[in-house]
């Protein structure tokens, strides 16, 4: 995912993104504390796309913000 397609997203699709990018983000921790972690690169990867939604939604709410 990149952040050119995050940006055609709305905020409410972008929480929702956030949301299950959490979820991954703590099944993947789990699996990593219990030993059944196949792929370690995977929570690096999970915890950058999840910055990068949470910087977007910044953005749109600095410029709904400066809009109004």
């Amino acid at each position: 995912m990149n952040a050119k397609e995050l940006r055609d997203k709305t905020p409410d699709q972008l929480k929702e993104q956030l949301a299950e990018l959490k979820k991954e983000s703590f099944n993947l921790r789990f699996q990593q504390a219990t030993g059944a972690l196949e792929n370690s690169a995977r929570v690096r990867k999970v915890r950058r796309d999840a910055a990068r939604v949470k910087t977007i939604l910044t953005e749109k709410a600095a410029a709904a913000a400066g809009e109004a």
